[in-house]
């Protein structure tokens, strides 16, 4: 190995420098000591800080004379995990040429696994001088390390002994959205040594509730490393989604009870042995730096005109994402980082998938707008890795043309916000509603029936994190978002939201069960729709924000599920619908319906009817004041022969008075069975008399058929 002559301090006596490798990047660690590359096309000079075990000490500056391409490196033997560093990097400082390289300040390494202290808000972490009339423009000359956190040298290594990815068909995955902390910190099963941690998602109590539940899949929120933002922390507030990442490597360490990578491997493998796959809500479309007045954390100061979009000129940024910055997918080198990353991630750390934040941001290139067969998109699916784990999309952002829900490729899955308004204007009485709700239950195939996509890509929620939980939906009119800070000028004015008669909680029996069927109609609605349909952690109990539809900032009791309030007897309907989509394979088809007759049969594999039992007409799909949507569900026509099915389900949804519904005819031998009563949650499957049947006011209903001697009454 070839050996630099570098003094270095006495501090470090015994180590010594060689070249290193340009490959991998980030700190590795090689059992003789450890190997640093970074990326920066445009610097000067890149400098390693190494600090003492507390990060309080630099204790040397090395310069990395090695370079490959745009990749510095350096070798330091003698060290190992646990190491703390950073960067400096020199070159020009022209914010008005894209370039803001200012050595005085620390920077994190973007490949770093681990992060270790906290950033502290002080005007010394900007790269100008905060408040000075020309802005961004001048020059701070002040040390930041003292007050940001420091890369860590990690051995991710971990006994993962057979874990494997449970690697649940499309068909089957029902997807359970939670917060990392949120999820078990009031918990009162949960050991409250770790309630809120890694290891209590999945703790003994979680796993029960979420089996019972029928979850496949837990999506967590961001567990990247991010940042407290400044106007937040002034407020007395915290980032509490954690959407403000900056490092696309290391888990998050407020999440961790000791501060070590193991946690979260252990998290990981105890919910696969239980099953459940681990999704990761993540956030490459931007950075935690912020805007042209933000702060110099590690991307700007590494090498701004290449890890950001820039508008011409360069001194100010894209902002697609309404954060301040979008990050540069379409850079070679950041497109690396992002792979790298998500490889790191399924490999390393074992998730079986993702869903994007703002993902219409990743698939734009330069100022062609979004492109489905866009450089990033484009990687994802062929990469050996990738191409074989759960992708889901948020398909929109706010920039220009950034709606694009149904755009994008197979495999991904994509948020639908046309389902989750749809099924909610429906329920809450608005008129002409029941075509829209047709289109929702046949997994909008309008949007996503096309090159190849299966009715699966749909992901069907009511609520998500961001908006009105269940219970909130149908106790506010008007969100109560005052606790955030913003004069509840945040968050979505529009939720088509209803209270019910009375705004808030209430003791009125009356509109409580209102408020409890409303619940259940809309739950019904989404686990009998084609698609994959997505619970909010917390509204199978009725989970409460106190009206709060943007808790971005309530790291606290607002933003923590509530179980000592639970509602029990809604957790046990929904285990009951969950049950019900798992047993009928109708409810979950990858093929899209279309009504067209099946090669099986002749029948068709899809049936609307009118409460009579005749097919809806062209009037009566336009009539503005039908409410009650009858349909008979079959297996696809596009079914082949061998793998077609005689299950056959009809569902009533009915948003009016009580009306009566003719049955379809069963063939001889079987009989309707009613197995979902939305009026009557915990009744069991029983036989309506004759040929028709009472639907109630505002109730779902659904039936199988099933042999006569079978039948209960």
């Amino acid at each position: 190995m070839n050996v630099m002559k570098e003094r270095l301090p006495a501090k470090l006596a015994g180590h010594s420098l060689s070249a290193g490798r340009p490959d991998p990047l980030g700190a590795t660690f090689d059992g003789e000591g450890v190997n640093f590359a970074v990326f920066s096309a445009h610097a000067e000079m890149v400098e390693l800080c190494l600090f003492t075990a507390d990060g309080s000490t630099e204790l040397a500056r090395i310069p990395l004379k090695e370079r490959d391409g745009d990749v510095w490196h350096v070798h330091v033997a003698g060290l190992g995990p646990g190491t703390r560093y950073g960067y400096r990097v020199h070159g020009p400082y022209k914010p008005e040429e894209g370039h803001r390289f200012n050595p005085n300040k620390l920077l994190l390494d973007p490949y770093a696994k681990k992060l270790a202290g906290k950033l502290q808000w002080n005007d010394a972490v900007y790269g100008y001088i905060v408040n000075a009339p020309k802005a961004d423009l001048t020059f701070d000359p002040r040390d930041s390390a003292p007050f940001v956190p420091k890369s860590e040298v990690a051995d991710p290594s971990f006994q993962w002994g057979d874990d494997k990815p449970p690697r649940v068909r499309r068909s089957e995955t029902v997807i359970y959205e939670a917060h990392a902390r949120g999820l078990t910190q009031s918990h009162p099963d949960v050991d409250p040594e770790i309630a809120g941690t890694y290891r209590a998602v999945a703790s003994e109590p979680m796993l029960e509730h979420m089996a019972k539940l029928g979850i496949t899949t837990v999506e967590l929120l961001p567990i990247h490393a991010f940042l407290d933002d400044r106007f937040l922390v002034q407020k007395r507030l915290r980032n509490y989604w954690g959407y403000q990442s900056i490092g696309f490597f290391a888990p998050e360490p407020r999440y961790m009870e000791q501060g070590a990578l193991w946690e979260f491997q252990t998290m990981v493998r105890r919910l696969h042995a239980a099953g459940f796959e681990v999704i990761l809500d993540v956030v490459y479309n931007h950075t935690a730096e912020g805007g042209e007045l933000g702060p110099t954390l590690c991307f700007r100061g590494l090498d701004n005109a290449s890890y950001y979009r820039l508008t011409e000129g360069g001194r100010y940024y894209i902002n697609d994402t309404g954060t301040g910055n979008t990050l540069n997918v379409s850079h070679p080198a950041v497109l690396r980082m992002v792979m790298d990353s998500l490889r790191y991630w399924v490999e390393v750390m074992h998730v079986d998938g993702f869903r994007f934040d703002l993902a219409a941001t990743l698939g734009r290139e330069g100022d062609t707008g979004f492109d489905p067969n866009g450089g990033f998109l484009d990687a994802i699916r062929q990469d050996p890795v990738l191409n074989k784990v759960k992708l889901i999309a948020e398909p929109w952002d706010i920039g220009p043309g950034g709606y694009q829900l149904g755009a994008f490729p197979h495999p991904f899955y994509e948020w639908n916000d046309k389902f989750r308004d749809g099924v909610r204007r429906y329920w809450r009485g608005d008129e002409g509603m029941t075509g829209e709700l047709a289109s929702r239950l046949l997994g909008s195939a309008e949007n996503f029936d096309h090159s190849g996509r299966s009715a699966t890509s749909s992901v069907n929620f009511i609520t998500a994190h961001d908006g009105f939980t269940l219970q909130d939906l149908v106790s506010y009119t008007i969100k109560r978002n005052l606790a955030n800070g913003e004069g509840d000028r945040d968050g979505k004015d529009e939720n088509y939201s209803d209270n019910m008669g009375l705004e808030g909680p209430t003791s009125n029996p009356r509109i409580r069960a209102d408020r409890a069927q409303r619940k259940r109609n809309m739950l019904s609605t989404m686990f009998l729709a084609q698609g994959t349909p997505m619970l909010l952690a917390g509204d199978e109990i009725g989970n409460s924000q106190g009206g709060n539809n943007n808790a971005y900032a309530q790291d606290n009791q607002t933003g923590w599920i509530d179980w000592v309030n639970a509602d029990w007897e809604l957790f046990d309907f929904v285990t009951k619908i969950s049950e019900l989509r798992r047993a009928h394979p109708v409810l979950r088809q990858r093929l899209f319906l279309h009504s067209r007759p099946r090669r099986l049969d002749g029948l068709a594999d899809l049936f609307w009817r009118m409460p009579d039992g005749k097919r809806p007409t062209r009037e009566d799909w336009q009539d503005t004041a039908w409410k009650t949507l009858c349909v008979e569900i079959r297996t696809s026509s596009g079914t082949p022969d061998y793998a077609a099915s005689d299950d056959v389900i009809f569902a009533v949804f009915n948003a009016g008075d009580t009306q009566e519904v003719t049955l379809p005819p069963c063939p001889e031998g079987l009989i309707w069975e009613v197995v979902l009563d939305t009026t009557v949650p915990d009744a069991g499957p029983h036989n309506p008399l004759g040929k028709k049947l009472m639907a109630p006011a505002q109730s779902v209903l659904a039936l199988q058929r099933v042999p006569m001697q079978e039948t209960s009454s």
